[in-house]
């Protein structure tokens, strides 16, 4: 099958008009129907040529496609297109043997959701799923991930996750670690984002004017407000907002730099596959790495994992933020 997301939408579009009982419809109409299908799908205009047109039509009837049945009648110098069998659809057609092996692979990672309060549907669907897909009790799980079920705050996912889709404006208790007495904050949710096993919320916060994150094992209550919900701004991509730092802070007044470290030669086999940041480059031949980020405390705490196999050259600021934790590590150790 087609893996292009506007061609499944002419497929669907040109099937709709094919499988109609009543009326006709030329290559002109089919190339409305899927203008306009595009238009709704994307929000934009986007042109479909004839030989488009006539190229979904071949794919439609092909064996890697839908092997429909496609009845060209003329009509003057116009060819209209229906299908031979009136009862036909693409959205009828039985799923391939391919698309049957993804979805049993989708079930089996579903089972990562199992025991965690917040996901129960998602189980019960995986349930269904598994019955129709004959894999229970013939499957044992092949693949695993880390997560803490005893972790605060999952229970926060589900009501989070409704107002960012419901755009709805929010009263969080808070109590940082920092801090002995919690805080009221208004929130106008945005985004979840996961990080070392930890769910954080992101969202407008009204008393700071500015986008801020939370934990969600330190969040004590969630309840919606009245309030005109604060829409995220349009150039904000949190795909893009995390590029630049490891882990959930961007600190403020803080730039990229350009770190450079020294790796134990034992070690630098296994950074250089897993590296600390996308923008990691490796040197082989003087077992070092370089990162462009925005220095942080979840940064300092990735590198001092590394303990002695590992050694931050430049810029010596960072140097200094790694010793200074250093020091005070000492302390406990004397």
């Amino acid at each position: 099958m087609a893996q292009n997301k506007g061609a499944n939408v002419r497929y669907r579009a040109i099937d709709k008009c094919l499988s109609a009982k009543h009326g006709r419809y030329s290559w002109e109409d089919l190339q409305r129907a899927c203008e306009d299908a595009l238009y709704r799908a994307f929000s934009e205009r986007i042109s479909v040529s004839r030989r488009q047109i006539f190229n979904d039509l071949n794919f439609m009837e092909s064996e890697a496609g839908f092997r429909a049945l496609i009845k060209r009648t003329k009509d003057g110098k116009r060819t209209y297109y229906t299908y031979e069998d009136p009862n036909f659809s693409i959205a009828n057609m039985p799923l391939s043997y391919e698309e049957l092996d993804q979805l049993k692979e989708t079930v089996l990672l579903l089972n990562r959701f199992k025991g965690l309060p917040q996901f129960e549907w998602m189980e019960e669907l995986q349930s269904k799923l598994a019955d129709k897909l004959h894999l229970n009790g013939t499957q044992e799980s092949v693949i695993g991930f880390e997560q803490n079920m005893d972790l605060k705050g999952l229970e926060n996912i589900t009501p989070l996750f409704d107002a960012i889709v419901n755009k709805q404006v929010l009263n969080i208790r808070y109590k940082s670690f920092k801090k002995n007495k919690p805080i009221t904050c208004e929130i106008h949710p945005y985004y979840l984002k996961q990080y070392n096993n930890r769910w954080f919320l992101f969202g407008w916060n009204t008393e700071f004017n500015a986008i801020t994150n939370f934990a969600l094992d330190r969040i004590e209550a969630v309840s919606p407000m009245l309030g005109e919900y604060k829409p995220k701004p349009e150039e904000l991509d949190f795909d893009e907002y995390f590029e630049e730092i490891v882990g959930v802070t961007i600190p403020k007044d803080k730039r990229v730099e350009h770190i450079v470290m020294r790796v134990a030669p034992d070690r630098y086999p296994y950074i250089k596959n897993k590296p600390l940041h996308p923008s990691q480059h490796n040197y082989d031949k003087e077992y070092r790495i370089s990162i462009d980020v925005i220095p942080n405390n979840e940064l300092i705490a990735l590198l001092l994992s590394f303990g002695s196999q590992l050694e931050v050259l430049e810029p010596q600021n960072v140097r200094d933020m790694m010793r200074d934790h250093i020091k005070t590590l000492n302390k406990f150790y004397k």
